[in-house]
């Protein structure tokens, strides 16, 4: 993984982990055990979903460069159909607090979107490949004076 990937990576998956440890905090404190448990739950679900789904992304990215915007149209519609499946299943659990999780999900998963768009608009990514510096001088093509 190219050293601006694993930077964006990191930049978008830490912020989320530190609203995910206020989230437990919140919840603990609101709803006490299950609370805790469901926002934990919850940011582990976020930073697990879209840390593997930016790898993939920029994976694919490199091996099918002109179809890289629709895979990550795709990408984040799958990663919020996985989320909406997950909580589909766990909404009447005891195991966690379902509307505690549901908020630390939608909290996490805002931050990490944040925090990734900031990441990749502050990286200098170069898009166009310089040409080669061997030193050679390129030849005028066309008439000359």
């Amino acid at each position: 993984m190219p050293s601006s990937d694993a930077r964006i990576l990191i930049q978008a998956a830490a912020p989320t982990a530190a609203v995910g440890a206020v989230a437990v905090g919140i919840g603990g404190a609101l709803e006490g055990g299950q609370g805790a448990i469901g926002a934990g739950i919850a940011t582990l679900l976020v930073l697990l979903l879209m840390g593997v789904g930016l790898y993939a992304l920029q994976q694919s990215a490199k091996a099918l460069p002109h179809l890289f915007q629709a895979m990550g149209l795709m990408m984040y519609l799958a990663q919020i159909l996985l989320m909406f499946t997950f909580l589909a299943l766990f909404k009447n659990t005891t195991l966690f607090h379902p509307q505690v999780f549901a908020l630390a999900l939608l909290a996490s998963t805002l931050t990490w979107v944040g925090a990734q768009a900031r990441a990749t608009v502050k990286a200098k990514i170069p898009y166009v490949e310089p040409d080669s510096t061997t030193g050679e001088k390129k030849e005028t093509q066309g008439l000359t004076s």
